[in-house]
């Protein structure tokens, strides 16, 4: 019985440890939605599919296990293609594209993360690759700055 119990609580936390290994990924449409319940900070990671460092963001920085609590806790994430014209939403009464909103946004090399605040107003943009602690702390600093 004692080894049940035991068993259990291991499987519990294995469990919400998983959980936790990942960055929760929303489109730029949901979190529209997202923010009309609970505002908060939006990260957006403009990428491509072509682009090196993205994927070593995406391997190295997203999967670090304080990078996803961290992101997870005060962000609502976006994944935004800058090159995909297909994927179509509506933000603030006009359509873009993927590709027209990093156009929007500005973003003019990759990575690059476009913070905005709980109205989702650009704050800054935070370009190139980086590391899991350097992103951490420019993250915390935004944060400290703008939350509410």
């Amino acid at each position: 019985m004692k080894n049940l119990v035991i068993t259990f609580f291991l499987f519990l936390f294995l469990s919400y440890s998983y959980a936790q290994k990942e960055i929760t990924w929303h489109s730029f449409d949901e979190v529209v939605k997202l923010m009309e319940e609970e505002p908060r900070m939006v990260l957006v990671d403009v990428y491509t599919d072509w682009c090196g460092w993205c994927k070593k963001m995406d391997k190295e920085t997203f999967t670090d296990a304080e990078v996803v609590e961290y992101v997870n806790n005060n962000f609502y994430a976006v994944k935004l293609n800058a090159e995909n014209r297909k994927k179509k939403f509506e933000f603030r009464g006009k359509e873009y594209s993927e590709e027209t909103m990093a156009r929007a946004m500005q973003v003019r090399s990759y990575p690059n993360f476009v913070i905005m605040d709980a109205a989702m107003e650009n704050i800054t943009q935070l370009p190139g690759y980086r590391e899991p602690k350097p992103f951490l702390t420019a993250l915390d600093g935004l944060v400290d700055k703008f939350k509410n």
